[in-house]
């Protein structure tokens, strides 16, 4: 049996040896990390503020009828919002001619999809979150069980993807709706939709963002205290109210925090 020694040299064979960085003391390792923290709060805030320049984008309206085919049939841009205020609509592409086809949806596409939080978090602040492809439903929903993905996922039957600038590439497009007009309200693609998945990450794509107190939003945009409105997936009530018990948990912790 080859030694420890003996299986890295066979390993490194061929590669340049890795320059890792120093070994340092606890002390030395701390010191580095505050210098580095500086810079990553720094990164927090830069995000908040362009979080809320997003907030303040110009709306578009979008005056075109759009057709898509769900589950149960045909519906509209407008159906797609499930009865939510926002809509995200992610572009994935799962039809003939993309790499794993019929059985895969693309490599990237199914990367993203596989980092989608629970919905239920997103659905809570008003916002639905629907994947679009020009697949037939019954692949769609073939690829959806196989994958084990629970998002809203239809196809798309005219130039939406075109119109809206992922008929070549894929990209996340966030929408707002006024009774029966939608505007389209902001658009990230290309390594933008790296970061795409968690549920903070969509809702600081969309016009009202996470929707609490602490943001920089235009006046009378939703906003609720943080935390309380926090639950689990499974027990998010439908009235949106708050449970008393963790509403204590909260004001106890704020109290204690300083917050």
């Amino acid at each position: 049996m080859a030694t420890i020694k003996e299986r890295d040299k066979k390993q490194s064979k061929g590669h340049l040896a890795m320059k890792t960085p120093p070994i340092v003391s606890q002390q030395e390792w701390e010191a580095a990390r505050q210098q580095l923290l500086v810079k990553e709060k720094a990164l927090t805030r830069s995000r908040d503020a362009l979080a809320a320049e997003r907030r303040r984008m110009p709306w578009l309206a979008v005056e075109k009828k759009y057709e898509f085919d769900g589950p149960k049939g045909k519906v509209s841009l407008l159906d797609l919002f499930e009865g939510r205020r926002q809509l995200i609509v992610y572009r994935a592409f799962f039809e003939p001619g993309v790499f794993g086809w019929p059985d895969h949806a693309c490599r990237g596409c199914s990367f993203g999809a596989d980092q989608v939080a629970h919905l239920a978090h997103l659905n809570a602040r008003d916002t639905t979150l629907a994947y679009a492809s020009r697949a037939p439903q019954p692949d769609i929903q073939r690829l959806k069980a196989r994958m084990e993905w629970d998002m809203p996922w239809y196809t798309i039957t005219d130039s939406f993807d075109t119109d809206f600038g992922v008929n070549e590439w894929h990209g996340h497009n966030a929408f707002i709706h006024d009774g029966d007009k939608i505007f389209r309200t902001y658009f990230i693609n290309n390594r933008g939709d790296e970061a795409m998945g968690s549920t903070w990450d969509f809702l600081d794509m969309t016009a009202l963002g996470r929707q609490e107190e602490w943001e920089d939003s235009p006046e009378g945009y939703p906003q609720t205290p943080p935390y309380k409105w926090w639950n689990w997936h499974d027990q998010y009530p439908a009235d949106g109210s708050v449970d008393p018990g963790w509403n204590k948990i909260v004001e106890n912790s704020k109290a204690t925090l300083n917050l």
